[in-house]
């Protein structure tokens, strides 16, 4: 798994939202976030931003890249 992967799952989990959900929120499919937390995608530039805005953290931890 990818720290994107498990980042992506470990916050939405912490939200206590499914997919479904965080989809409708974030107007991403359902496919690409189920993909993306099972390491079969990457997200395109357009989704990392909207899933950081979402969250409140940064591209660079979605992407494992720091910490913080």
């Amino acid at each position: 798994m990818t720290s994107f992967a498990f980042r992506l799952k470990e916050l939405r989990e912490r939200k206590g939202i499914t997919q479904a959900q965080l989809s409708d929120a974030t107007k991403l499919t359902i496919s690409a976030i189920s993909k993306w937390e099972r390491g079969r995608r990457s997200p395109s530039a357009y989704a990392l931003f909207k899933l950081s805005r979402f969250f409140g953290v940064s591209a660079d931890y979605l992407l494992g890249a720091t910490d913080e």
